[in-house]
């Protein structure tokens, strides 16, 4: 496992960053139609030595509102998508899939007055309907069947894999929709279920994960390991909070009630072969982004490269110095 990057460009300047700070692995987002700009970007960054093996894609809402029969002719759209992924070269593509977005009520703060995006359910909306209206459980997954049934042997047929996003936050109920991923095991459990596909797992955000749990620090570690052992994780999002189901806080990763070294551990263990990457950052107003460039030339983020390089080396020196022992102990 690696330090990977999600959401940036790939200028000189915003590449530079990257290795500067140890990165050499990245997702984008661009065109996913336009597969000269697709090639184009791979080689700028690899003209830096990084290397853009996904990119993030947002297929239309009506993919999720279950719209026919503009469905169809979108899923047709991402099918090709899909096709000029496999020709550039891509690994994957990471895509959301829910009818209610993302979801926060406001901001709260903390160290040295960083802001944390933040989301609490009494002060929350949720009486306010969704354009999509009533969606219950079994519909929501009858709709994800149907997105996978489609576009999954696409992805196998180019060898590109399809890492899904979970909903943020994790509720029971959200402006309408039940949301697939609550309860947070079972609903993950049940949705890598829907198809059996090397092809066919998470782009895996422990924040988000750990947004529906009542207990994070406890629930996760089990939760990461049954998906990391079964290959089903294609990204990770190594993002901290504090709190947990209905309340918490987008924390600095060093903070929260999760333990990540445990969850880097668990990593390592199951073999997990692909990037670890910073999701969101808390915000400060003196952390601004040069002009022209994406907001994760920021130090928010080099801390979290720092911070995740560091856990990477810590988990792999520790393996190393176990199996040392383990081999001492036999000869002796």
């Amino acid at each position: 496992m690696y330090v990977g990057c999600q959401g940036i460009g790939t200028s000189k300047m915003e590449l530079q960053f990257l290795k500067r700070h140890g990165v050499s692995n990245m997702d984008t987002t661009l065109d996913p139609d336009d597969l000269d700009q697709m090639l184009r970007q791979c080689e700028e960054a690899e003209a830096e030595g990084v290397t853009l093996e996904m990119i993030h894609i947002f297929p239309s809402d009506s993919i999720a509102l279950a719209e026919d029969p503009q469905r169809d002719r979108d899923i047709d759209a991402v099918c090709g998508w899909i096709e000029n992924a496999g020709k550039a070269g891509l690994r994957g593509l990471n895509y959301n899939f829910t009818a209610v977005g993302y979801q926060r009520t406001k901001p709260r703060f903390g160290r040295a007055g960083s802001q944390f995006s933040s989301f609490e359910f009494d002060k929350y909306d949720n009486g306010e309907p969704h354009k999509a209206g009533r969606i219950d459980r079994d519909e929501g997954f009858d709709r994800l069947q149907y997105w996978l049934d489609r576009v999954i042997p696409v992805a196998e047929e180019h060898k590109v894999q399809m890492a899904c996003h979970l909903p943020d936050p994790p509720a029971p109920v959200l402006r309408g929709e039940d949301r697939w991923n609550y309860p947070v095991f079972e609903g993950l459990k049940r949705f890598i279920e829907l198809r059996d596909s090397d092809y066919h797992g998470f782009n895996f955000c422990c924040g988000v994960a750990a947004q529906g749990l009542e207990d994070p620090g406890k629930e996760l570690p089990p939760i990461v390991e049954y998906f990391s052992d079964r290959k089903k994780i294609f990204n990770v999002h190594f993002r901290n909070i504090r709190g947990g189901l209905h309340d918490f806080m987008e924390v600095w990763p060093d903070e929260g009630d999760v333990d990540m070294h445990e969850l880097a551990q668990i990593f390592h263990r199951t073999g997990y072969p692909y990037m670890l990457m910073p999701d969101h950052s808390p915000h400060h107003p003196d952390d601004v982004a040069p002009q022209g460039v994406s907001g994760k030339v920021k130090q928010g983020f080099a801390f979290q490269f720092g911070y995740i390089k560091a856990m990477i080396q810590a988990v792999t020196n520790e393996a190393k110095k176990h199996s040392d022992k383990a081999d001492e102990n036999k000869r002796s």
